[in-house]
């Protein structure tokens, strides 16, 4: 079944709003993990406009106190100084994702071919024992940009859906990138690569996702369930999110 883990950056965002501890990223964590999500993610930024250093590193002691069964998932472009912070925090999984430092979030997938060479290089330097590597996919790539992935040492994709995600006001849209989605989600399989997804997924439009779209080892969602949780707390999206996904 896929598992949840929950993106604590729109957390860390709020909380950089003030200088001021809260609202705290660990005892959100907490909080999600206590409600049943098997993980939390963060994606570190150059300029830490959300997540810092200092909350990889806390995060990193929580879990390794008080939850050593929860996942770490740590996303980032594969600057010098990501690779560092992931050798500190020895995450469980390390997503690598295409962005340029100023955008505001991923809006893209590796170009897993011209990138091959580089991505390659990066796996090398990250390969350790119990963790694997993600790599951002756009939902339509080729067979032959997976399997560039596949050669260059990616354990998974995740398949970015954000384009699902913008369709909240066009059904025939969503029906397209549903199986857009999905065609890549076989291909991956096939080629033996895990598959994990995440962007704008909300409660509204998981039900269809997880129907129509196979083989999802685990979603990462941040955005939607931090809104939702406006509404019902944090604990309650994530059981809500969780009743999404057949959990």
């Amino acid at each position: 079944m896929t598992k949840l883990s929950v993106n604590l950056n729109a957390v860390a965002q709020l909380r950089n709003r003030r200088d001021l501890p809260w609202p705290s990223v660990t005892g959100m964590a907490r909080i999600v993990l206590d409600a049943g999500a098997v993980g939390v993610t963060v994606h570190p930024r150059p300029d830490e406009r959300h997540i810092r250093r200092s909350d990889v590193l806390d995060l990193v002691n929580l879990l390794r106190a008080e939850y050593p069964h929860a996942e770490f998932n740590i996303e980032g472009y594969p600057t010098p100084d990501f690779i560092e912070l992931i050798a500190a925090a020895n995450p469980h999984q390390v997503t690598l994702v295409p962005d340029a430092p100023e955008q505001a979030t991923s809006d893209h997938g590796w170009d897993f071919v011209t990138h091959k060479a580089l991505l390659t290089d990066v796996v090398a330097e990250l390969a350790a024992p119990g963790r694997r590597v993600s790599m951002f996919c756009d939902p339509d790539a080729s067979g032959a940009a997976l399997e560039a992935a596949k050669a260059a040492g990616a354990d998974r994709v995740e398949l970015y859906t954000g384009p699902y995600g913008a369709c909240y006001d066009n059904s025939e849209a969503a029906v397209s990138a549903l199986a857009d989605l999905a065609e890549t989600a076989h291909a991956a399989h096939a080629l033996g690569l895990g598959i994990n997804a995440g962007h704008d997924l909300t409660l509204t439009n998981l039900p269809a996702f997880q129907t129509i779209v196979p083989f999802v080892d685990e979603v990462s969602i941040g955005h939607g369930i931090t809104a939702d949780a406006l509404i019902f707390g944090f604990a309650e999206a994530v059981r809500k999110y969780l009743g999404a996904l057949g959990r």
